[in-house]
């Protein structure tokens, strides 16, 4: 091969190379942010859990009450 189409060539791979360590970095930061959105998400499930079961120990507490008040018919 010709020394020009050799260096030609090697220029070129070292671009790719760049390119894909610049790929790799990015892919690392959305990783990254990928697994705060998951923890985040699991965090508002657990909350909106903990609501129901509130919200449903209250209206078991209510229907009591009633009850007692007859209230209920």
């Amino acid at each position: 091969m010709n020394d020009k189409v050799e260096h030609l060539i090697l220029e070129h791979l070292r671009a790719m190379r760049a390119d894909m360590s610049s790929i790799k970095d990015e892919m690392t930061g959305m990783r990254g942010e990928m697994i705060v959105m998951r923890t985040h998400m699991a965090a508002l499930l657990s909350s909106q859990t903990l609501q129901d079961t509130e919200i449903a120990s209250i209206k078991v507490r209510v229907d009591r009450i009633e009850k007692r008040l007859d209230l209920v018919e």
